[in-house]
C-alpha cells in the first residue's frame, strides 16, 4: 500500500511557487503555446519557472523543433529557472516509477489488435487533449496471467494499462485543487484503463508528466483546459507512487475566429511567422488573452 498522500496543494504558505511549460517539439510554436508559457511564466511571482521539453515521441519529434521552442521563448522575453529536462533523457526515471506500479499489482498487459494497440499508443505518447471519448472498454483486463505470460513470451504487441478501479480503491477517495474550480473529486474511472507504457518506451504522457512534476519540484502546474480531465488519472498515479500533489490552473483555450481551438495540426499562424512579418514582441503578447490567475 503507497504511503498517504496529503490532498493539500504541494505549496505552503509564503512559499515561492514552482511553475512550468512543458511543450512538445512536433511543430513550430502558436499564439496557444505563447499564451500558455505567459500563464506559466507569469505565474511564477518571483518564484521559479522551468522548462520541460516533452520529446518521448520520437517520431514527431525534431530538433529543428526543440530549438526553435527555445529562440521564441527567448524572443517573448520569457526566461527559465536551471537546466531543460528532456524526456528522452530520463526513461529510467519511468521505468522506476513502472516498476513501482507493477510491484502494486495494478498494471496488465494489453494486446487487443495490432491496429487497436498503434492507435492507442499514438494517443499515449501525447497530451489528451479532449478531443473526443478515447476510454478503453477494458478488453484485456480480464485475461489470466497464464495468457498473459503466454502471449508476452510469443512476442505479441502490447502495451501496459492502468487498471483504474482496482487502483484507486487501494488510494481510497482523492482530490486536488484547481485554481478556477476549486476542490476537485478525482474520478479516474471517467478515464478508463489508460496505457502508461509500451513495449519499447517505458512510459506515456500520463506518466512521464507526473514523475516530472515531481522531479523538477513544480508546486502549481498551469495548462489547458482541454487537459482538466487528465488530471483525474495524475491525481491517482501521485497517490499510487506516494508522490506530493501540486496546485492546478487549468487556463482556457485561445480559438481561431471559428471557435477551433488552436493546433499545430489545424496549421495555426506561428510564432515564426509572426516574427518573420515583422510582428514584435509586444504586439504578440498583446494578442493572447490576459494571463491572471
Amino acid at each position: 500500500m503507497p504511503a498517504p498522500v496529503d490532498d493539500q496543494p504541494r505549496r505552503s504558505p509564503g512559499a515561492r511557487p514552482v511553475t512550468r511549460f512543458a511543450p512538445t517539439p512536433s511543430g513550430y510554436m502558436h499564439l496557444g503555446h505563447a499564451y500558455s508559457a505567459l500563464v506559466g511564466w507569469r505565474a511564477a511571482r518571483g518564484g521559479r519557472f522551468v522548462l520541460r521539453i516533452e520529446d518521448i515521441d520520437r517520431a514527431r519529434c525534431r530538433p529543428e523543433f526543440e530549438q526553435a521552442i527555445y529562440r521564441d521563448l527567448t524572443w517573448l522575453g520569457l526566461d527559465w529557472n536551471g537546466p531543460v529536462r528532456r524526456q528522452s533523457q530520463h526513461m529510467a526515471d519511468y521505468a522506476q516509477a513502472l516498476d513501482a506500479l507493477s510491484r502494486l499489482g495494478v498494471l496488465y498487459p494489453c494486446f487487443c489488435t495490432r491496429r487497436e494497440v498503434r492507435a492507442e499508443i499514438k494517443r499515449a505518447d501525447a497530451a489528451p487533449h479532449g478531443d473526443g471519448d478515447s476510454r478503453y472498454p477494458g478488453s484485456c483486463r480480464g485475461l489470466s496471467r497464464h495468457e498473459q505470460n503466454a502471449r508476452i513470451r510469443a512476442g505479441d504487441a502490447h502495451a501496459l494499462r492502468l487498471d483504474v478501479a482496482k487502483a484507486h480503491a487501494l488510494t481510497g477517495p482523492l482530490t486536488w485543487h484547481d485554481r478556477k474550480a476549486g476542490v476537485v473529486r478525482a474520478d479516474p474511472e471517467s478515464q478508463g484503463d489508460v496505457v502508461l507504457a509500451r513495449k519499447d518506451v517505458p512510459t506515456s504522457y500520463h506518466l512521464a508528466v507526473t514523475v516530472d512534476d515531481h522531479v523538477q519540484g513544480v508546486t502549481l502546474v498551469t495548462r489547458g483546459s482541454d487537459l482538466f480531465a487528465a488530471t483525474h488519472i495524475h491525481r491517482l498515479l501521485q497517490a499510487l507512487l506516494g508522490l506530493p500533489t501540486p496546485e492546478y490552473l487549468h487556463h482556457p483555450m485561445i480559438t481561431d475566429p471559428n471557435g477551433v481551438r488552436l493546433a499545430k495540426r489545424n496549421r495555426a499562424v506561428t510564432l515564426r511567422s509572426l516574427r518573420a512579418g515583422g510582428r514584435t514582441p509586444a504586439e504578440v503578447i498583446a494578442m493572447v488573452p490576459e494571463t491572471g490567475s
